[in-house]
């Protein structure tokens, strides 16, 4: 469904992207990974057609994406195959704007139908995400910051995308609402046949939800496989480290000498 062949993108003298080649089949679910500045975040937004590549491909669906500037018509095409949800899902919402009122919107501009069934496909995509009708009455700050999250992907899910990218979409939430929303992509990978593109540093999120799993570092694919393979066994020394940089179970942080000494 996607591939994605020596991918480049340079900003001035700096690459932030070199080289970058994989492809994810109809359904899949991808996740890549590595520290910041390894590139993960620009090769998500050039896929997503919010950063232009300096060279290589990008093919969904078997056409390949032409660069330069696109037409209306061309940009709602692309959002109706690929869609995004970003890590701070506040600043991807209109904080005046009653969320039902952000996701009726996403789904007008891509489908016509009227008001009544308008009405009941954003009803729909609320139920979908686990939200009711009294949440979608409200604005932005009205809302916990997972039930914005799911705000954000009903809105991404108005359009029946083919693949969902989510770049850090569960950093800023905590761990038992992380376990919802990958419960909840799960069932909806399950029940759309959406593919999932993770960009993301939580090696224990990438276990329960992605397929294949791609290291990258210095904006270069390092180690790229299965998720069992690479996580229970990395090849490459950077990878390793990734994995060992994980807290395991029992570990308790500790202060510096020199802070207790203060």
């Amino acid at each position: 469904m996607l591939e994605v062949h020596n991918l480049r993108k340079e900003f001035g003298d700096f690459v932030a992207v070199d080289d970058v080649t994989f492809s994810l089949p109809e359904r899949g679910s991808l996740a890549i990974v590595g520290e910041s500045g390894s590139g993960k975040t620009t090769t998500a937004r050039m896929i997503a057609g919010l950063e232009t590549p300096t060279g290589g491909q990008i093919v969904v669906a078997g056409d390949e994406r032409r660069r330069g500037r696109l037409r209306s018509a061309e940009r709602r095409a692309r959002g109706r195959q690929i869609q995004m949800v970003f890590q701070d899902p506040y600043s991807s919402l209109d904080r005046r704007q009653r969320v039902g009122d952000a996701v009726a919107e996403a789904v007008a501009l891509h489908r016509r139908m009227p008001a009544d069934r308008l009405r009941a496909r954003v009803a729909e995509l609320f139920d979908m995400v686990g939200l009711d009708d009294r949440q979608a009455r409200s604005l932005p700050k009205a809302l916990s910051g997972g039930q914005r999250q799911r705000v954000a992907i009903a809105r991404t899910l108005a359009t029946e995308p083919r693949l969902l990218i989510l770049d850090e979409a569960l950093a800023a939430l905590d761990v038992s609402i992380q376990a919802q929303i990958l419960a909840l992509l799960a069932r909806i990978r399950a029940d759309t046949g959406t593919g999932l593109l993770f960009i993301t540093h939580d090696l224990g999120a990438v276990r329960h939800i992605s397929d294949e799993v791609l290291v990258m570092r210095a904006g270069k694919v390092v180690e790229h496989g299965t998720v069992a393979s690479v996580l229970t066994s990395p090849q490459e020394p950077y990878t390793q480290a990734l994995i060992a940089a994980v807290p395991k179970p029992g570990w308790t942080p500790r202060r510096r000498a020199s802070a207790l000494g203060a």
